[in-house]
């Protein structure tokens, strides 16, 4: 296969944002279309035929996403990073929100195509007597924040019923202010299309405490039980497991057991007593690191690996974070399957997931200061992605230590009031506020400034989390033993792996012979009628491949222009059949970024 075309585009200048649209849903009444795009914190319909919004929608064409959740829209950040998912005539929407507190609730909501107006909203913090209010304290949905739908839905057009998968309620690594299992966070709901109404729901994570949400929209499946046909959904997820489901009951199909974990050692946190484990199919990434399991790329890194792996907590899953030593989260935060999602075949039922393998470590500190100086404002809302010593974890977290010689104090404060690609607004800053946390940016010191009253924007919590670290050896490669990110296919009828192989590699280490060790991969795989999976994904060397389905076999691959953390898609025109997918790169701080579409048509 050759690409056909490569070419790069953006939105036009009118819904241009400082965060990136998330893909487009389309809707039509067979007389007209309508685009409906989310761009920042609205919700846009636009006429399919000429691009331009619909005055009638909304407000002038628009809906604002921080109204209708019960708090003041003024201090609420909320974005699409999915969009949103279509059913007859509403759009059914969630939405990315802030990992800390403040943050406002991940209400399900759905939409009137045609007006705008809000059809009906389901809570996944329950307001008081609904279902599920009791695993929560008093109250919660008006402080407590999050649980909310960022990976996207998947819809049974059918049957009416829309699956939604939801994320870890905020703050993501303490809980002691949300004591309970939480229903609805980290839960995969079936609703009621038409009225929002839940039929079935599944917890996979009880009182989240190490941001295990869902990444990716559940697959819509047929398996074969006991010698029949059942509509299935099945769900993977950061643990590297797959839950299935029987599409209409909720009821699994493979046996799902309840283990006893370790309690938190963190004054004021309550662990939950039992956590579900899937006991088929078998876990598509390692479990538990341990020490046999560190990298020997050379005998400096291992050694390296050793002295660090023993100031390290390191037993496996549901390990909650302490306050004394960095706990070993394996596979790391970013997964096991990650957002670009699974493919499953229709003909045979095997599911296609791409996984990393990689250690993260983390873990809690005490908050001191109870005065608001740009210091506490900065480790209370900051230091989740960028790290108590602002060194972040780059590229997805970059480091702000020098942030003052790429960044005006002004674009620092828009950057931080209205959000910039994977982060999130700060509308809740007071000026003072804001003002105090661009100082201890640009100078790295405090301003030890304290400002009156409580802070508006919320409470601080008692413990902020030490950062996101990926366990990289000082060569920057995973301090681990590969395989660091496979391609896995998984046959729903059995449980059983048709096959599973590495995925990507390091070219620096491939061509001195370290072959085959898998890499980091984000985005997923397509499968095809033909018998092919398309997958790009892999940050490191910028392939493209394509591997028989039904072995694995590698059949063709292709360097990109930049890595392609994304999945492609397949289309036919003129009888001739393409496959596309967008590179951008932006994870490899070795090898430049772009935005590119490359099509490849494949042979007659």
């Amino acid at each position: 296969m050759q690409p056909r075309a490569s070419f790069s585009g953006s939105l036009t200048a009118a819904f241009r944002g400082h965060s990136p649209p998330e893909g487009l849903a389309y809707w039509s009444d067979g007389k007209s279309g309508r685009i409906l795009a989310g761009v920042m914190s609205f919700l846009y319909a636009l006429d399919a035929s000429t691009g331009k919004p619909i005055p009638s929608f909304g407000g002038n064409g628009r809906i604002d996403l921080r109204e209708d959740l019960g708090r003041d829209p003024a201090t609420v950040s909320i974005a699409l990073t999915s969009p949103g998912i279509v059913y007859k005539d509403v759009i059914i929407v969630g939405g990315r929100e802030p990992e800390t507190l403040p943050a406002p609730p991940g209400d399900i909501r759905a939409y009137d195509v045609r007006s705008g107006k809000l059809r009906w909203s389901f809570h996944t913090i329950p307001h008081p007597g609904e279902y599920g209010s009791s695993t929560w304290p008093k109250n919660a949905w008006q402080h407590s924040g999050a649980a909310n739908n960022w990976a996207g839905m998947a819809v049974d057009a059918q049957r009416g019923i829309v699956y939604v998968p939801t994320g870890s309620a905020a703050f993501d690594f303490y809980g002691g202010d949300r004591v309970g299992n939480d229903l609805f966070a980290n839960t995969l709901l079936a609703l009621d299309a038409k009225t929002g109404k839940r039929l079935w729901h599944f917890q996979a994570v009880r009182h989240d405490l190490w941001d295990r949400d869902f990444p990716s929209p559940p697959a819509l499946v047929t398996v074969e039980r006991g010698g029949r046909k059942v509509d299935a959904v099945a769900q993977t997820t950061k643990q590297g497991w797959v839950y299935l489901f029987n599409r209409i009951n909720g009821q699994p199909l493979f046996p799902i057991a309840y283990r006893n974990y370790p309690a938190s050692t963190v004054p004021g946190e309550v662990t939950a007593k039992t956590q579900p484990l899937p006991m088929k199919p078998a876990p598509y990434a390692r479990q538990a690191l341990t020490e046999d399991m560190l990298t020997n790329r050379t005998p400096e890194a291992h050694a390296w690996a050793l002295r660090e792996f023993h100031t390290l907590r390191s037993a496996g899953q549901f390990v909650p974070s302490s306050l004394d030593k960095q706990t070993v989260v394996f596979p790391g935060y970013d997964g096991g399957a990650e957002w670009g999602g699974p493919a499953v075949d229709r003909e045979t039922g095997i599911l296609y997931v791409n996984a990393n393998e990689m250690a993260w470590t983390g873990g809690l500190v005490q908050n001191q200061s109870s005065h608001e100086s740009g210091i506490t404002l900065y480790q209370d809302q900051c230091s989740l992605c960028h790290g108590d010593d602002r060194t972040g974890s780059p590229p997805a977290f970059p480091s702000l230590i020098h942030i003052g010689k790429t960044r005006t104090a002004n674009q620092i404060r828009t950057i931080i009031r209205q959000g910039q690609g994977r982060m999130p607004s700060f509308p809740g800053f007071s000026d003072e506020q804001l003002d105090a946390v661009v100082h201890y940016l640009l100078k790295g010191s405090d301003q030890r400034k304290e400002l009156e009253g409580n802070r508006a924007a919320g409470q601080t919590e008692k413990y902020r989390f030490t950062g996101y670290r990926k366990f990289l050896d000082p060569d920057g490669y995973p301090a681990i033993a590969p395989p660091w990110g496979t391609l896995n296919a998984i046959d729903l009828n059995t449980g059983k792996y048709a096959w599973k192989i590495p995925l990507g590699e390091y070219p620096a280490l491939a061509a001195s012979g370290m072959t085959n060790t898998g890499s980091e991969n984000y985005g997923g795989p397509v499968v095809t009628a033909g018998g092919l999976v398309f997958i790009a994904a892999t940050n490191y060397d910028r392939k493209m491949r394509a591997f028989d389905k039904a072995t694995g076999q590698l059949l063709w691959q292709a360097t990109l222009p930049f890595s392609g953390n994304a999945t492609p898609a397949t289309y036919e025109v003129g009888g001739r059949q393409y496959v596309v997918i967008a590179t951008g790169g932006g994870k490899d701080p070795k090898s430049p970024s772009g935005g590119v579409y490359v099509a490849f048509a494949l042979p007659r």
